[in-house]
């Protein structure tokens, strides 16, 4: 028998009961960070005006340029200073967790990593840990993650050698670029699928049972249901938000 510790031994009848009200929880919990998501795209902007320059895989690059002509940008600042042998363990992690871009693409959205290690560095680190996506920059020589807040001083109490994680969203409207998102510390424990990097942005997840600011375009799989079933879910989910 083992002598590490365990749950309680109960009868079925208890079990679906509690599990029961840990569910209802749960429900809950799930409504509240949709109306946190709803918040967040009425959230206002800044623009970024400075010029910014990355190496990437077709050379240099500017921060428009990393949109690869989408409409919606985030960028997972992956700590790894010029100086490093290898990149963060924790950030690691969360790449570990990112899959296939495609249904990001779907949305107009592009996710990429940004480092100041050089791309010579980044390259090698990506080989080792076997990842195919997504595209990792380099900002080395631009004053990037300073700007951003993820490049410190390194006596900060927060910071690595200097260096902090975080995720920024930036929205485009032509060649102008903004600012709309940013998040660190444990702010970023939670991103694992596609949802939870959309929910990031201005334009959600496209679904039309969110709430989202007058004029953003809702695109969702509810519209493959039967109308009258579409109806009710997409009454019942806008219902949770109010």
């Amino acid at each position: 028998m083992t002598t590490s510790p365990l749950p309680p031994i109960v009868s079925e009848d208890e079990w679906h009961a509690d599990l029961a009200t840990q569910i209802d929880r749960e429900k809950a919990h799930t409504r509240e960070r949709d109306r946190l998501s709803a918040a967040r795209r009425r959230l206002p902007m800044v623009e970024v005006r400075a010029d910014y320059a990355f190496d990437g895989p077709r050379g240099k690059a500017t921060l428009l340029e990393l949109f690869e002509e989408r409409r919606q940008l985030i960028v997972y600042h992956f700590m790894f200073g010029p100086d490093w042998e290898a990149g963060c363990d924790g950030c690691s992690w969360v790449v570990d967790a990112m899959t296939h871009p495609a249904h990001l693409h779907a949305r107009d959205t592009t996710l990429v990593l940004v480092s100041r290690a050089p791309r010579e560095k980044l390259l090698r680190y990506q080989a080792r840990m076997g990842w195919q996506h997504p595209t990792w920059y380099s900002s080395l020589g631009s004053d990037f993650n300073q700007d951003m807040g993820v490049t410190t001083c390194c006596d900060a109490p927060d910071a690595d050698r200097g260096e902090r994680h975080g995720i920024s969203v930036f929205l485009r409207d032509g060649e102008r670029v903004f600012r709309t998102y940013f998040s660190g510390k444990r702010g970023v424990e939670y991103l694992g699928s596609l949802w939870s990097y959309l929910d990031l942005t201005p334009y959600g997840r496209q679904e039309s049972w969110e709430y989202s600011p007058s004029g953003l375009a809702a695109i969702t799989a509810l519209y493959m249901e039967p109308p009258p079933r579409r109806v009710r879910n997409i009454a019942a989910r806008q219902a949770t938000l109010t």
